[in-house]
């Protein structure tokens, strides 16, 4: 069988038992990406580079030195990460000849550990949309239906790995970057807690800068759970400037039968209404949970989710503008002083938060705090919290569509564009580890995610409970979650 089929574990195994080369393994990724230009995921090849670092990793293995976590594995990497030598555009045509010379932390980690770097997957300009296109590269489609999204601003790393054009990849995730597209894709993801994956060299902030988003984290895109665990070995640790003295050791899951958690489930929200057939995989979650004998907890929230929401909004607007040009801040600036006192619109909201004093920021940040309290008070007695990943399976594409026109549809009642991520947002204020798997799909067989929240730290109890889950799912749901739509070859 195709070795590029399976998981990234799995071609860990036959590299390291010699059933193949790591050479062998890159030439067939790189082929694979030729024949499928379809999917408009791989964006940026770097072939004679990873050929050559694959016969060197085999050289390694041969010399008896395999002694890397991914010694030979051909990876991808989204194109917002600074890659050395090779073009880092983050699908923005200001960066178009953007050639770093020095990689990201995150990508330096991979290339410690073995990986091969094969190229750069697509992403929204500046990761600035939840759908994947740009004027450099085009839209990436969804791989399950081409007339759908892949979701974004991840959405060529999901794509990739859904396509079998890569076993894995690494992403960025702020308002759920990572885990949307993942779970439109049908494949892995985990948003990282945050501080433990170092993000300095990712895009935006512009090239050089040090510092980024105070919510953004790296993770990585797979197809299974035990590749997320094989890509948090590599990726988790402190940065650069900071390992000098301190050490991270994740905590070890909670448990280690399915019986033994305690789960919480929140099916759907009047805030963010999910669609039928989103309600019934939780249903059925619910129902497979209670029967392996789980303590399972459908009615407590840790919070409101229209006030953490609004709170996310606040947050992430606000960061926003530390790049932006100081003559086009000036006219924002006049633009929220003109508002009327009265004018609570949305678009009023987005401009105050845009230019808030730092006063107003800080008292934002102590609230963001004071919800982080809410969410540890509430994991106390549950170990993890399945949420729907996004209210519907993946939507149309609306790259022709001007942002203020797009929308979602649930239930067939139209509903914003942006809610898209509202679920997914829930982790990302408060600084929380999530991951999203394929749990099943729709009439139309499009994939269908969850959405597992768990403590800060805890991303070894997500990933355990993750597989444990898959593990208990029906084989139809979770092998059509994983179809794509390339025939074996």
């Amino acid at each position: 069988m195709d070795l590029t089929y399976r998981s990234a574990s799995e071609q860990m195994q036959a590299l390291n038992q010699r059933e193949v080369s790591s050479r062998e393994l890159t030439s067939a990724y790189l082929e694979r990406i030729d024949r499928h230009q379809e999917y408009n995921a791989v964006v940026t090849l770097d072939g004679d580079g990873a050929l050559a670092a694959a016969a060197a990793a085999d050289r390694r293995r041969a010399a008896g030195r395999a002694d890397a976590t991914l010694l030979g594995l051909p990876v991808t990497v989204k194109d917002a990460l600074e890659t050395e030598g090779l073009r880092t555009t983050c699908g923005s045509m200001d960066l178009v000849g953007h050639v770093p010379g020095r990689d990201a932390d995150a990508v330096a980690r991979l290339r410690a550990a073995g990986a091969v770097i094969v190229g750069k997957t697509n992403t929204a300009p500046m990761c600035q949309d939840i759908q994947t296109s740009n004027p450099l590269f085009g839209t990436t489609p969804n791989p399950h239906d081409p007339r759908r999204t892949a979701g974004g601003s991840s959405g060529g790393s999901a794509a990739a790995v859904a396509a079998l054009l890569s076993p894995l990849d690494v992403g960025s995730d702020l308002a759920g970057s990572l885990r949307l597209p993942a779970s439109y894709c049908g494949v892995h993801s985990l948003r990282t807690s945050y501080g433990i994956v170092p993000t300095r060299g990712h895009i935006p902030r512009p090239p050089e800068w040090l510092t980024t988003s105070d919510m953004l984290a790296l993770g990585p895109v797979a197809r299974s759970a035990t590749d997320l665990d094989l890509a948090l070995q590599v990726l988790a640790g402190p940065s650069p400037d900071h390992s000098a003295a301190w050490r991270l050791a994740l905590p070890e899951p909670r448990h280690r039968r399915l019986c033994e958690y305690r789960i919480g489930i929140w099916i759907d929200d009047p805030y963010c209404p999910v669609d039928t057939e989103t309600r019934a995989l939780l249903d059925q979650v619910t129902r497979i949970l209670r029967d392996t004998g789980a303590h399972v907890d459908d009615t407590t929230r840790p919070v409101s989710m229209a006030d953490s929401d609004n709170l996310f909004q606040t947050l992430m607007y606000a960061g926003s503008t530390a790049s932006v040009s100081p003559e086009a801040f000036a006219v924002e600036i006049t633009a929220a002083e003109d508002l009327a006192p009265d004018d609570h619109s949305p678009g009023a909201a987005f401009r105050r938060a845009r230019t808030m004093r730092h006063r107003d920021w800080l008292l934002a940040n102590e609230e963001r705090h004071r919800l982080r309290s809410r969410w540890a008070s509430y994991f106390t007695g549950i170990d993890i919290l399945i949420t729907p990943a996004t209210p519907t399976a993946a939507v149309p594409d609306q790259t022709g569509l001007p942002v203020p026109e797009r929308h979602i549809t649930v239930d067939g009642q139209r509903r914003g564009y942006w809610e898209q991520t509202t679920w997914l947002a829930l982790a990302s204020l408060v600084y929380l580890p999530a991951a999203t798997i394929p749990a099943g799909t729709t009439a139309d067989r499009l994939p269908l995610g969850l959405q597992l929240i768990g403590p800060h730290l805890a991303d070894r109890t997500i990933i355990h409970l993750a597989d444990l889950l898959t593990r208990n799912l029906p084989t139809d749901n979770v092998s059509a979650a994983h179809r794509h739509n390339v025939a074996p070859e």
